[in-house]
């Protein structure tokens, strides 16, 4: 294969004259800039761990006091107190070097030591000050005076310019809630969805849970909190995820949209070009650490960026117990897959990336090649849909050795996978809500078999040049995922950009080689047909609706002075009990991130004060009560998910109360109740705007569609939502056509879209509250 030889650096063949070495100068060439650009990042590894390493200090500080101790020394006066003759006794260099230099040396040690105090110092303040959480609670315009104070201060140790991981060894670690405060909460979460004798009953195994197990519980959690980095995210890591022997399509991965409205180029190939580009350039800048560190919204303190560590070259394993995520420091190509073949695009070349038309170029080839898919090789990638067992057995079975463990090491090493789908997908045609409903289905589980959801994330580019991706669920949340989506698409569209025929731009070099195929040996009897059929019976009960709100948005909310997404959660509960005829659980994640290695917690955003409008609201009350309702329904949503976001949660610190108890070998009747309850409606919100690479307001069809994702429960609802611009919040809802409760079309969409957001929420009630009506 043409491809063989270009990999190779030398040939020799043994003669009746000796060895005859043949040397490929070309080939050498290749390996040297590869290698450069291997050291280059090395190099780039070492400076970076060196800044991020004396953050908030600079290493340059270090020249400053070093000078400063010298100059003192200099007009005879010792700053050290007697230290650095200390440290002179000591040098092993006391006889064999002269005085002066003895003493310029125990200065320079001096010296150092002292830089190290000042930056363990600044670095323990800054940690104490990002402790700090009350600036969260205190209403606009009633700020504290310790909170005026703190500002300044968090701004003066964060004026540097941080590199990505700077601020990861001066976040706070996640604090381990008081055990009665959690059972108090979760006591007050599930009182609107019990009778008096169930909440009865229930707070008799709470009550008996807090004053027995639960205190030893709680002990060994606390020892966890000071030796673990993270009390919670290991465990949550495994237990919730890797753990999971159920397919991880639908139930684990989401996925993200491209823009609503824009679509920069019909060219497929052009767009795959592009957007590979793009996030390769997304993989240089974190593995440089070039990007800014996520911060909460219109404030300077920080967020933990360790999610990002694991974005690219990275894979999740199957086991027959446990799966495994494992991560590469580098990956020089993708793995692409087209009409049930899989190729390794390498998109490296003499150290160099290759120009988004030389992509475009080698993805073209892909597209043009007509060679069939070898037996078994079309829907290999079912394995990675179905039940993970079955996977694993089949993987130490089939994939341990030979030419099925190279081409699987090929994909599972690669920076991430790219699939050519032959469909078209997007808002268009005579039925662009039906469209929508299909794109999203497209990206959540395509055809069960051509998407490989072990990766850290798969890239779909469709044929009329839609785009969109899947994401494994155990390596990060979404947030994450959807900044680096973010960068992708506005860096596609406004900094590469097309030609007029919607080519890539660029040249490209006629050398490069053919993208390699990769070879497979499948037996008739493997497990493939059977992981199909498991997925494709997942994959055909998921019901999916996206639609985008246009009445109103965030702009006429806030004018209200009332949160956004505390009003969009109390729409749900309306929406929800409008559908059932009842209230039930309801999940929101809210991150964790202002700690270290913090993830998500959930916020139970049903709430007594919610039920209480909602009833209020259906009942006919009068404006005055229900207007006096919903604003302490909003409030109580507030707090609660500041609660969430500053470590004071309730599900994360029963569910390691849980594991812990897992581990000791007692059972907990009230956990066990707790972390089996059923999450009926879960809801998550999708940032967007994260890097302000474009502005909405002059370009104001480049509007995302966000993501979404499966339904938690098999009679419940997924409902995600991101609150773009103004004027306008995209949703998507799934369900399963299995429950006859549940459609995600009619019945919600109506209640959010029409009788809930615009009219049953009758404006008037608010109106007042406005700035401007």
């Amino acid at each position: 294969m043409a491809e063989a030889h270009q990999a190779v650096a030398f040939q020799f063949t043994i003669t009746p004259e000796g060895i005859d070495l043949q040397l490929s100068y070309q080939a050498l060439n290749q390996i040297y800039l590869s290698g450069v650009r291997s050291w280059k990042k090395r190099v780039s590894r070492v400076r970076n761990s060196l800044i991020k390493g004396v953050y908030p200090a600079s290493p340059s500080s270090w020249l400053f006091v070093a000078i400063g101790i010298l100059a003192t020394m200099y007009m005879q006066s010792d700053p050290s107190m007697g230290l650095i003759t200390k440290i002179q006794q000591h040098l092993p260099l006391r006889y064999t070097t002269a005085m002066s230099g003895q003493t310029m040396v125990s200065a320079l040690v001096f010296s150092t030591l002292l830089w190290l105090s000042l930056i363990l110092a600044l670095r323990f303040c800054l940690k104490l000050l990002l402790s700090y959480h009350q600036w969260m609670f205190e209403k606009h315009g009633r700020i504290s005076n310790t909170t005026k104070v703190w500002v300044p201060l968090v701004r003066l140790l964060s004026s540097r310019k941080p590199l990505l991981y700077s601020y990861q060894s001066s976040l706070p670690h996640l604090p381990v809630p008081a055990i009665q405060d959690t059972v108090s909460r979760y006591l007050e979460s599930v009182r609107p969805l019990l009778t008096d004798l169930e909440f009865k009953r229930m707070t008799d195994l709470a009550n008996e849970f807090e004053s027995n197990l639960g205190n030893r519980l709680q002990r060994y959690l606390k020892l966890k909190a000071l030796w673990a980095t993270n009390y919670v995210s290991d465990w949550w890591e495994e237990y919730v995820y890797l753990r999971s022997r159920g397919p991880i399509m639908v139930n684990s991965n989401y996925y993200g949209m491209d823009f609503l409205y824009v679509t920069p180029t019909s060219v497929q190939a052009a767009r795959a070009g592009n957007t590979i580009t793009a996030l390769l350039l997304y993989r240089r800048k974190v593995n440089r650490e070039e990007l800014k560190p996520s911060r909460v919204p219109g404030t300077v303190i920080p967020l933990c960026a360790a999610q990002c560590e694991r974005m690219f070259n990275t894979t999740r394993t199957p086991g027959v117990e446990t799966d495994v995520l494992q991560h590469w420091l580098d990956s020089e190509f993708v793995a692409v897959y087209h009409r049930g073949r899989y190729f390794r695009l390498w998109v490296y070349r003499a150290g160099r990336l290759l120009s988004p038309r030389e992509i475009e170029y080698q993805i073209q080839r892909i597209l043009d090649d007509p060679s069939p898919a070898l037996p078994g090789e079309e829907k290999l990638g079912a394995l990675t849909a179905g039940d993970r067992i079955p996977w694993a057995q089949m993987r130490k079975q089939y994939f341990s050795s030979g030419v099925n463990k190279r081409s699987l090491d090929a994909i599972e090493r690669a920076a991430f996978f790219v699939t050519l789908d032959d469909e078209e997908q997007g808002m268009r045609g005579d039925d662009p809500e039906g469209n929508l409903d299909s794109y999203a289905k497209s990206l959540l589980h395509g055809k069960c078999y051509d998407r490989w959801f072990d990766k850290s994330f798969s890239v779909v580019i469709y044929k009329n040049g839609k785009s969109g991706l899947n994401a494994e669920h155990s390596w990060a949340d979404a947030p994450t995922v959807a900044h680096l989506w973010e960068y992708t698409l506005a860096t596609d569209a406004f900094q590469l950009g097309y030609t007029e025929d919607g080519h890539c731009k660029g040249e490209v070099e006629p050398s490069l080689p053919q993208p390699q195929r990769l070879v497979w040996n499948i037996p008739a009897e493997a497990q493939v047909s059977s992981s199909l059929a498991v997925a494709q019976a997942l994959a055909d009960d998921v019901d999916c609706h996206v639609f985008p709100f246009r009445e109103f948005g965030k702009g006429r909310i806030k004018k209200c002075r009332i949160s956004p997404d505390a009003f969009i959660q109390i729409s749900l509960q309306l929406a929800y009990y409008r559908d059932r005829s009842g209230f039930c659980l309801t999940y929101e994640a809210s991150m964790t991130r202002l700690f270290r290695e913090g993830r998500t917690e959930t916020v139970r955003s049903c709430s007594n004060e919610s039920c209480a409008f909602i009833k209020a609201l259906e009942s006919g009350e009068t404006e005055e009560e229900c207007r006096r309702l919903f604003q302490l329904a909003s409030e109580k949503h507030q707090n609660l998910y500041r609660m969430a976001m500053t470590g004071a949660g309730i599900d994360r610190h029963l569910f390691c109360l849980y594991v812990v108890s897992k581990y000791l070998g007692v059972e907990s009747p009230f956990l066990k109740e707790v972390l089996s309850e059923p999450w009926r409606l879960s809801t998550s919100q999708t940032p967007v705007q994260q890097m302000n690479l474009f502005d909405l307001k002059n370009h104001p069809d480049f509007i995302s569609l966000g993501g979404g994702f499966g339904p938690v429960a098999d009679d419940g609802y997924g409902v995600s939502y991101i609150i773009v611009g103004e004027d306008m919040v995209n949703f998507h809802v799934s369900s399963k056509y299995s429950c006859s409760q549940t459609v995600s079309n009619v019945s919600v969409s109506w209640n959010l879209g029409v009788g809930l957001l615009g009219t049953s929420l009758n404006w008037k009630y608010f109106l007042p509250w406005c700035k401007t009506t």
